[in-house]
């Protein structure tokens, strides 16, 4: 969980920071970005604009004590006035509130770890020959979530756990094979999805998954008729129905389960606030397992802070590649030509245009532009065998163009349609985007994305979103776009009106430390605060323009290099992560990260990371100051100096710094 927090933060880390935007220092509180510029004595500082003209200028290497403010999204905080004792109050009344509902999201937490639920007995035969019936091979991300959705299922507490997948990376198997779980232990299953369309898909792929076996799978949405819904309903209440899939159909007072073991609910950020309360009620004590490919901040958030359980499956299924994503006005010779090129080889197009009364209108346009395409035409208030007969031409391959509303956003899975056009992409909110974005590109070819703007909007939240979407094309973006999202949007709304103050104070960054600080403090009757131990030693330089100046032979150079690292703005983001780890295994995996994206890190990078293992090794042994002098090595613990010396911890070496570095980290280590 410590390294999905770490990982979330760096989501809102400086790196993607632009001059003008608001930045919040720990100590100083909200200023303005002023860009990175080389100080009087060639170190490289980030300067920071406060009230009154007042500038701070902040060494990169304490860039830990930044964050990108974020806060209620469309109103701009007041600045700080550098000097004033303001800061510091709005801070301690942020963290007094803040300890105040630590207590309560711990009391959430402890109810449900005390109460009891159902364990699941553990894997039969036939759950393993299921799971080895799959055509694919799983994901390492997929076999982590399936085993950790087991192991909740078997403990005696509710499980609620959040899996958090991109598009398409394989989130609905793990779904399948939890609800074959429970229904081969004796229980029934529910699967709650946002729409009518995504429902039948999953229908269509829970029975074809489980055809071999003797289970009753029911659908349950506006499109059955009345006899079908009494029978399903019939069946869940005397036990006979094991799964049942449905719209929010299935939160009905009149729907009443037999034996419910498991409720599944695919894309939450699609349902209400109403809708979520009823989820409460309907399914306590029952596990309940949540899938989202771009989870609401609020859910995050929890998940996050330690109030919900999260998988993140972040290994995308073999063969995929990422979305070509284009922006353009709206231009049709750009319509006509994309549509013809996913039909010359042998594709299907999704057109998106998200108004019913001129949809019509906007068919005849396609039919002139491309009047050998077949185009079918979907939407939500098209009567149900009317709407299942265009979706089912289209799945079937005999329609070119499918023009629908967003009913094709939740799910949808037709793995020939490789092309989706976006009318008026401005009017949707990023969350949506990436979701129809991620109805192509199932198939494993290259799939395109265009979004298409009026010529004259681009402006303002749009054009924010416009970006984000566009920056985040990488496999498994989603969880970025979460955080994104949650920028743009604003934090206000997250927990509610007590809370959104604090937020607006102090930044969402700052407020979640401390709330992480809190929370551990609860938990754990202290709290755990940054490691922050000094390392003294002459012979180390920490900065490029010191090294440079001094005796290469006796000094030893612990820096990030600009060769290394090009862009400032990435090396702020690396000494923020630094600064931040609080166990040598997290430093161990932040150095395969840096060697993965950089390369081989360079002899000042790896004297860097020594360094801070060193720190991190004192901070276990609750050591607050290591000096090296000479061959002699004192130690502050408690405010009291240990010399290290005897015939135990022999005098260093005076060979070289190097040495001497390496030297003191087993001496450490041996405490």
């Amino acid at each position: 969980r410590i390294d999905q927090q770490r990982r979330a933060r760096a989501q809102t880390a400086l790196e993607d920071i632009e001059d003008g935007d608001l930045v919040v220092h720990a100590e100083y509180g909200i200023g303005r970005f002023e860009g990175i510029n080389q100080g009087d004595d060639g170190h490289e500082e980030i300067h920071i604009g406060y009230r009154d003209g007042a500038t701070l200028s902040v060494p990169l290497d304490h860039s830990h004590l930044l964050s990108k403010y974020i806060g209620l999204g469309g109103k701009e905080p007041e600045l700080t006035r550098l000097g004033s004792a303001a800061w510091s109050k709005v801070r301690g009344k942020a963290a007094k509130s803040i300890l105040d509902y630590a207590a309560k999201l711990l009391q959430m937490q402890a109810e449900r770890q005390t109460s009891s639920g159902y364990a699941h007995p553990p894997d039969t035969r036939w759950m393993w020959e299921f799971e080895n019936s799959f055509h694919f091979n799983v994901t390492p991300g997929q076999r982590d979530a399936i085993e950790a959705v087991k192991s909740d299922m078997e403990s005696p507490k509710p499980m609620d756990r959040l899996i958090c997948g991109d598009v398409g990376f394989g989130k609905t198997e793990v779904a399948i094979r939890a609800a074959f779980k429970a229904v081969t232990g004796g229980k029934q299953a529910a699967v709650l999805v946002p729409t009518t369309v995504l429902a039948e898909q999953h229908w269509r792929t829970f029975r074809e998954r489980m055809s071999d076996y003797p289970l009753r799978i029911e659908l349950l949405n506006r499109f059955r008729s009345s006899g079908e819904i009494r029978a399903t309903l019939k069946g869940l209440t005397d036990g006979s129905v094991d799964i049942v899939i449905g719209t929010h159909r299935l939160l009905s007072k009149d729907v009443h389960f037999k034996d419910l073991g498991i409720a599944i609910i695919d894309e939450e950020q699609r349902f209400g606030v109403k809708h979520k309360e009823r989820f409460k009620e309907m399914f306590r004590n029952i596990d309940v397992l949540t899938l989202s490919a771009t989870p609401i901040p609020r859910t995050l958030y929890l998940s996050l802070m330690g109030a919900r359980d999260m998988s993140s499956i972040d290994t995308p299924l073999p063969g995929k590649v990422p979305i070509n994503t284009s922006i353009h006005g709206y231009d049709e010779r750009i319509i006509r030509d994309a549509i013809r090129r996913e039909l010359k080889r042998g594709g299907q197009v999704f057109f998106l245009h998200n108004r019913v009364k001129s949809i019509n209108l906007v068919r005849k346009k396609l039919h002139a532009l491309v009047p050998e395409a077949s185009i079918v035409v979907g939407h939500g208030q098209m009567e149900k065998d009317e709407l299942e007969v265009v979706m089912r031409t289209f799945v079937q391959g005999k329609a070119d163009i499918l023009l629908a509303t967003t009913i094709i956003e939740s799910g949808i899975d037709i793995p020939n349609a490789n092309t989706i056009i976006i009318d008026r992409a401005d009017r949707f909110g990023l969350a949506d985007l990436y979701q129809l974005r991620g109805r192509v590109g199932r198939a494993g070819g290259q799939a395109y994305a265009l979004l298409l703007l009026p010529r004259d909007l681009i402006h303002g939240d749009a054009r924010k979103r416009i970006n984000a979407i566009r920056q985040y094309t990488a496999l498994g973006s989603g969880f970025k776009i979460a955080m994104r999202d949650l920028e743009i949007r604003g934090a206000g709304n997250l927990l509610g009106t007590k809370q959104s103050g604090h937020i607006a104070a102090v930044g969402f960054d700052l407020y979640c430390q401390l709330l992480r600080q809190s929370i551990d403090r609860l938990r754990e009757g202290k709290s755990t605060p940054r490691v922050d131990v000094s390392l003294r030693a002459d012979f180390l330089s920490f900065h490029e323009t010191e090294y440079l100046q001094s005796d290469p032979n006796t000094t030893l150079a612990a820096y990030l290099p600009a060769k290394y690292m090009p862009e400032a703005r990435l090396r702020i983001s690396a000494y923020k992560e630094l600064a931040e780890l609080i166990s040598v295994s997290e430093l161990k995996a932040l150095s395969t990260r840096w060697t993965d994206r950089f390369g081989k890190p360079p002899e000042p990078t790896q004297n860097l990371l020594l360094a801070t293992e060193i720190k991190l090794t004192a901070a276990q042994a609750n050591i607050s100051t290591v000096e090296i002098r000479e061959q002699k090595l004192m130690l502050t613990r408690n405010g009291e100096y240990i010399f290290l010396t005897g015939k135990r911890f022999p005098r260093l070496s005076m060979t070289s710094p190097q040495k001497k570095l390496q030297e003191t980290l087993t001496m450490l280590q041996s405490i």
